[in-house]
């Protein structure tokens, strides 16, 4: 399945199933506010928010906050994710072509492997 083709379909399905949740208030937090140079909007309307993120190997991002959505993979690379307020560090391979669901989260993440990410996350409103 071509890309393209798999974020709609993945921004229609979270759509149909955030109908019923309210709008988010803007926040200090917010990714494309505290990471311009790594994230970049895609889409958005009502319901689902669409961000495309490309960070380089070496680089952290600082802390921001996402809702509930599902994250696409499109490269293969490592993440260190430190979770606040309770300060829990993880590391995880991404691997290209995998979907993730995440709950809400305010993190830290940083690239800790050898390649670029590429992801693209739909959040819900």
């Amino acid at each position: 399945m071509q890309k393209g083709t798999l974020v709609v379909l993945l921004a229609g399905i979270l759509g149909a199933v955030g109908v019923a949740a309210g709008p988010q208030p803007a926040n200090s937090l917010d990714p494309l506010k505290v990471c311009p140079d790594t994230h970049k909007l895609l889409f958005e309307n009502r319901l689902v928010r669409v961000i495309e993120s490309k960070v380089p190997a070496g680089t952290t991002e600082p802390r921001h906050r996402h809702p509930h959505g599902i994250t696409v993979y499109l490269a293969d690379y490592a993440v260190e994710a430190t979770t606040f307020p309770d300060n829990k560090v993880t590391r995880s391979l991404r691997t290209f072509g995998t979907v993730s669901w995440s709950d809400a989260v305010v993190h830290e993440v940083k690239n800790i492997g050898k390649a670029n990410s590429h992801a693209i996350r739909i959040e819900l409103k």
